[in-house]
């Protein structure tokens, strides 16, 4: 490898650390440095720094002779230092490249990594951070294009949101534990399978950091919404350093039949406010990278993180979609869940459907085929868009959430809401275009109670967070059903049970693209933290040893019901509109006595039935168009005697799901006796 003497020219394009096997173009973004070094470091740690001899645009480059994979570097940006007018360039940093594939490891938190001195963000600190700053490592190109998906339709799909490291560390035979290969082990295969998810959602797996004040409590930021580096896997899930490793697990995961996605934070980096570190992008350039405020001192915070990522900027935008498209196209993955996705859209005038960043996804022939799935807020002024998002987009649905809770929780008045929620929430998402299953119905998500939470805590317990219990959300729409946390009491644990079945079939027979939280499954518990974003040990981690196996039949029998009906999985809304096929309505509402739901049932506060006979939308395809019924009825008052609707000749109704008595099954009656706080799906078939 060549160090003495200059850089050869290289190219613009494209951005990042390219090996060719004779060395290595380098080129990183900037529009306001006036001089960048690259900066090379041998296995001792000492530097070497050259300076980068040309510049197209915004993008200066050159050509490393001899240098190749593996070798570590970061760069100096040289500029003006001048907060006040949004630039903050400090050539004593050592910045990461924000295109680089593979980190030496995580920043070491020390003074020196600020770009500012001290409290005082207007002086610049003349100390080098090299020493505690991870570097970048030039990786290898793939030789062979990633194993295919198994392109499963958003009507299919069965989401399962997990954490790499909390899904398997405590697993006794998913090794090796914490990683990406663990993830990927026979035995986690084997469990997902048998639930019959066919999506694992992970949480945030690009390089993150520590915030520094978790740092300094002992603490480690567990979920990973600090992302340092958009191209490369956090070392914390590779077991022996390969970013390739990443790329087995999807191929694992591919060949048994599941999807891969990633929750990814475009909105934000990891170094915060002015009081920052400066790490990558804000000493490259800031008022590029970010967006400023008025006094472009300051960052524009929808985020709540300190800084906003500039994604209308061209720049900015193209190493987002970049990420993207390696992540897609090099690494396999089938699709993104954007972390406050309404920050994507951002611009001037506040939130664009048709901002920038949308239309970049919407037009590349490869992104357009992944899933998209947006989380649709953030705390800026009209943050919250649930249902603004273009096609294809799916949305987290949180009004489906709490919706649910409050119905099995038994609050006035909730029988309307859940009733719009479990047939696809069409006052949000019935736009042209949008299809039913662009609601993601969730009833617990990583941010918030898991489900065991739900059922055994009537307010949130996050003093382990060391934030004196003020973080995290207050309203949780749960009840501890006789005493708050765990209890030896038959009578309370049976009813946190039901309740716990009531809600994962509920969320199995609504319209919408069902997501199951990792761990609901298996009843674990965050012992009431509702923020357990710090905390990396037994709190988050799945207790696998203590697993609720009869909780994991029920889902997997739920799911199995799920797959097994069309009807539960339809892209077009039911709208209790006439079938040219038959005549007969796609959705009629009943109530318990027999008769048709009237507006004074639904206007009465008492109502905790809910009975919902549903066919194939109208307006489905003959090919799609389906004879049968399903009858959804949802109890959360006490047991009731149903007089079922009277089927057509010929047929008869067939009890295929129980959530209190999961072994139900068999030909109805003109009546069902449906149990208290349980979920019931009848079936009408052909008679034999």
């Amino acid at each position: 490898m060549r160090l003495a003497g200059a850089l050869g020219p290289g190219r613009a394009h494209p951005l990042g650390a390219t090996p060719d096997g004779g060395g290595v173009n380098f080129a990183v973004f900037s529009d306001h440095a006036t001089r960048i070094e690259l900066c090379v470091f041998d296995r001792g740690g000492r530097e070497t720094r050259l300076d980068l001899p040309e510049r197209d645009g915004g993008a200066w480059h050159g050509y490393l002779e001899g240098a190749g994979p593996g070798l570590r570097y970061g760069y100096r940006a040289h500029g003006p230092w001048a907060p006040r007018e949004g630039h903050r360039f400090n050539p004593a940093k050592l910045l990461l490249d924000p295109y680089a594939r593979a980190i030496t490891g995580h920043p070491t938190w020390a003074p020196e990594l600020m770009g500012h001195a001290g409290a005082d963000d207007l002086v610049r600190d003349p100390r080098d951070s090299a020493p505690f700053m991870c570097k970048g490592v030039v990786t290898a190109p793939f030789a062979d294009p990633p194993a295919p998906g198994p392109a499963t339709p958003a009507e299919a799909t069965v989401i399962y949101e997990a954490h790499v490291k909390g899904l398997t560390w405590r697993h006794p035979s998913a090794g090796p534990r914490g990683t990406f290969l663990g993830l990927a082990s026979d035995p986690m295969l084997d469990h997902l399978t048998r639930l019959g998810v066919t999506a694992v959602e992970l949480l945030p797996v690009h390089a993150f950091i520590t915030d520094g004040f978790l740092a300094e409590r002992g603490m480690t930021n567990y979920w990973g919404y600090q992302t340092l580096g958009f191209f490369a896997p956090d070392p914390r899930y590779l077991h022996g350093g390969d970013p390739g490793e990443f790329r087995t697990m999807v191929s694992r995961m591919h060949a048994a039949g599941i999807e891969v996605i990633l929750d990814v934070v475009y909105n934000h980096s990891c170094e915060g406010s002015e009081l920052g570190p400066t790490l990558s992008f804000r000493g490259l350039d800031n008022a590029s990278y970010y967006r400023l405020a008025p006094d472009p001192r300051y960052y524009v915070n929808d985020t709540g993180t300190g800084n906003t990522m500039r994604l209308d900027h061209p720049m900015v935008l193209r190493m987002a979609i970049d990420s993207l498209r390696y992540w897609a196209g090099e690494m396999g993955v089938d699709g993104f869940r954007f972390d406050l996705a309404a920050t994507l859209g951002r611009r001037d005038h506040g939130f664009d459907p048709a901002a920038p960043f949308f239309q970049a996804l919407r037009q590349d022939p490869l992104l357009a085929r992944v899933k998209l799935i947006a989380e649709p807020w953030d705390i800026g002024p009209g943050g919250y868009q649930l249902g603004g998002f273009p096609a294809p987009f799916l949305e987290w649905n949180d009004r489906y959430r709490d919706a649910v809770r409050r119905f099995w929780r038994g609050d006035a008045g909730a029988a309307p809401e859940v009733a719009a929620r479990i047939t696809g929430s069409a006052g949000e998402f019935d736009r042209p275009g949008r299809p039913a299953t662009a609601s993601v119905n969730l009833v617990t998500a990583h941010d918030g109670f898991t489900l065991a939470d739900v059922v055994s805590y009537a307010r949130k317990h996050n003093e382990a967070n060391g934030e004196d219990g003020r973080d995290g959300h207050s309203e949780n729409v749960s009840a501890n059903l006789g005493v708050e946390g765990p209890t030896t009491d038959r009578a309370i644990l049976e009813a946190r049970a039901r309740r716990v079945r009531a809600m994962i079939a509920t969320l199995m027979l609504s319209q919408g693209t069902p997501m199951l939280l990792a761990g609901d499954e298996i009843g674990h518990s965050q012992g009431g933290n509702n923020n357990a974003y710090s905390q990396d040990n037994e709190t988050s981690w799945l207790d696998w040893a203590a697993a609720d196996r009869a909780l994991m039949d029920f889902v997997s029998q739920a799911i199995a019901f799920r797959k097994a009906h069309p009807i539960l999985r339809q892209k077009r809304f039911l709208h209790a509109r006439e079938r040219a096929e038959d005549g007969m309505e796609d959705l009629f509402w009943h109530h318990p006595s027999g008769r048709a739901m009237e507006d004074a049932d639904w206007t009465d506060p008492e109502l905790r039935v809910v009975m919902a006979e549903l066919r194939t939308a109208s307006g489905t395809p003959a090919y799609a168009a389906r004879d049968e019924a399903l009858l959804v009825v949802l109890n959360a008052g006490p047991a009731v005697e149903a007089v079922l609707p009277e089927p057509p000749e010929g047929w008869a109704w067939r009890v295929g799901l129980d959530s209190a008595d999961p072994g139900r099954g068999g030909a109805c009656g003109a009546r069902l006796r449906v149990p208290g706080q349980a979920a019931v799906a009848l079936v009408m078939e052909r008679k034999a």
